[in-house]
């Protein structure tokens, strides 16, 4: 799914990624849309999906918290990565370039749509698009009061990682045992032509990317 209207659309290889990482349902499942007229009708609170400035999605928020005093989720991801450093710990959002607001569209639109950081409110022609709020709820459960994910899958045996730091690092292996009470797991891999097992940190090795 990838829908754009107007400049304003709805990127759905973003979202549905992000939702994904969480176990979450198909997103199409949980959005609706409005025509303007309709919205104007309603007078209780909704939830929206706005897209903001690139790398702006916090600013947004918390510009629509302050001013207005605006609900909204914007969730990130915290992550570790290879680096030249080892294994960083890296924290982006988990649905870049959007964020979501809750509020009574005939009253708070146009302040929304003006406020720092917010693009627009996330529409298809001449409808606008809302947010099933068991989704919105289903993701803040995820994500805690930080509105933090931290992704960091377990480490099993057979499993091929990268080794992120020390004397071997950069070079792929084979996960032979996870020693869970010391942290620390056995791995084999293809050192100067023969084959090495050796002792590893959990915390220095990362999962193969596939």
């Amino acid at each position: 799914m990838k829908m754009f209207e107007n400049g304003v659309g709805i990127g759905g290889d973003a979202l549905q990624n992000g939702l994904g990482t969480l176990g979450c349902l198909s997103f199409p499942r949980f959005l609706m849309t409005h025509s303007r007229s309709e919205l104007a009708a309603i007078d209780v609170p909704m939830w929206f999906c706005l897209r903001t400035h690139p790398k702006h999605e916090h600013i947004a928020a918390a510009s629509l918290r302050r001013q207005f005093e605006i609900g909204c989720f914007s969730p990130r991801l915290r992550f570790r990565k290879a680096t030249r450093r080892g294994a960083v710990w890296f924290v982006e959002p988990m649905f870049p370039g959007y964020l979501f607001a809750e509020f009574v569209y005939s009253s708070m639109h146009r302040a929304v749509e003006h406020a720092s950081g917010v693009h627009g409110i996330v529409h298809f022609g001449d409808y606008l698009a809302t947010i099933d709020p068991i989704l919105i709820a289903a993701l803040q459960e995820k994500a805690g009061d930080e509105e933090v994910v931290t992704i960091d899958p377990e480490i099993q045996s057979g499993q091929s990682v990268h080794i992120a730091e020390g004397p071997f690092q950069g070079l792929e292996a084979v996960v032979t045992r996870v020693l869970s009470a010391k942290q620390r797991v056995k791995v084999l891999l293809e050192f100067l032509g023969r084959s090495v097992e050796t002792e590893i940190s959990m915390p220095k090795v990362l999962p193969a990317k596939r």
